[in-house]
């Protein structure tokens, strides 16, 4: 492995009243297939794992969660974890454009650099949460290293390859529109798009006028050539660990979670449909993302209640934890939420988290 890289920087972010910045260590190492850079926040905590993202095509770290982890709730979760924030190959602020011609890492590549981040900071386990194509490349990792996974959270994952009929939308739509324009259509939906609200205004400016779109493009090329995850419930190729899957209601990825939700273990799995939050609800609701990842924190015995907001405080909310199997964690959370109550009620393992806000 080649020299590391480190550079100490400390974020700029709104800050709560009594709360100190956090110091960030940037770092950049060699991998087999290139060089990976990523965000270290805070120190390791005993017997925890590290908090562990991986972002989406168009964005970098910051541009995919930082919303997510600037929410004031959020820092009840962050204090408890160390945090690595990895951008993929040529993503990062201020990366150089790779020169023509240059190979860029498949999905199954980056997933394989994860190993060589992990070896020197020398954390053993992680719970991964990942958007779009992060989501993809941490479950690639977690089926080839699945004791080193104690959960997921999947945001917009689409477990499945490209099948002819979308190769030949996605060439006929590449005839029309720029590469800017399609990544935009895989972040939010039409309706999003057509809408052009501030936020829409603002992450289209970051894709159209990104100063590395070559990079860009080309770790979007490699998710339009992922291969499939081929999930089978029941099966020997699943996901071991906790897995949390989110997607916001008339997402473009809605359909591709709910499939892959079909085809995951119910004893493990929860499925949280966000409703208006369209295509990145880790952006256009922190808050509701931030306490459903409590709740899927407090089932894997991370959280105590006493660190739970609101949510848990309601006398209707209710988790339901599956019996272990062999000493492992093996756990289900349920919840559901009324859009006219705001209150939360129980329901059977491996069923929908729907979130009305």
């Amino acid at each position: 492995m080649a020299e590391l890289q480190e550079v100490q920087i400390t974020e700029e972010k709104p800050l709560l009243p009594g709360q100190t910045p956090e110091a960030a260590k940037t770092h950049s190492v060699e991998t087999p297939y290139g060089s990976v850079t990523f965000t270290v926040y805070g120190t390791p905590k005993p017997k925890r794992p590290a908090i562990f993202t991986y972002h989406d095509v168009g964005l970098n770290y910051k541009s995919c969660f930082q919303p997510l982890f600037q929410f004031g709730d959020m820092q009840e979760i962050i204090q408890n974890f160390v945090r690595v924030h990895v951008d993929a190959p040529g993503m990062e602020e201020g990366a150089p454009v790779f020169p023509l011609g240059y190979q860029y890492p498949s999905l199954d590549q980056l997933a394989d650099m994860i190993p060589c981040i992990l070896q020197y900071l020398n954390f053993s386990t992680i719970i991964g949460i990942g958007v779009g194509a992060g989501a993809y490349v941490l479950s690639r990792y977690a089926l080839n290293h699945p004791d080193t996974v104690e959960g997921l959270v999947l945001i917009n994952i689409d477990p499945n390859a490209k099948g002819w009929m979308d190769w030949a939308a996605h060439k006929l739509t590449g005839l029309t529109s720029s590469v800017a324009e399609m990544i935009l259509g895989h972040l939010f939906s039409q309706e999003e798009l057509s809408r052009n609200s501030e936020l829409i205004q603002k992450y289209r400016n970051i894709v159209t006028h990104a100063p590395n779109l070559e990079n860009i493009e080309l770790y979007w090329n490699s998710y339009n050539n992922r291969r499939d995850l081929n999930f089978e419930r029941g099966g020997d190729i699943t996901l071991k660990c906790p897995v949390m899957l989110v997607v916001g209601d008339q997402a473009p990825h809605e359909d591709a979670v709910v499939e892959c939700n079909s085809k995951l273990d119910p004893t493990q799995t929860s499925f949280l449909k966000m409703a208006d939050s369209g295509g990145q609800p880790q952006l256009t609701q922190p808050g509701k993302l931030t306490e459903a990842i409590k709740y899927f924190l407090q089932g894997m015995g991370y959280m105590a209640s006493s660190c739970m907001t609101r949510l848990s405080r309601s006398r209707t909310a209710s988790l339901t934890s599956a019996a272990s199997i062999d000493g492992s964690r093996s756990r289900s959370r349920t919840l559901s939420q009324s859009s006219e109550s705001g209150t939360l009620s129980s329901g059977p393992p491996g069923h929908t988290m729907e979130v009305s806000c």
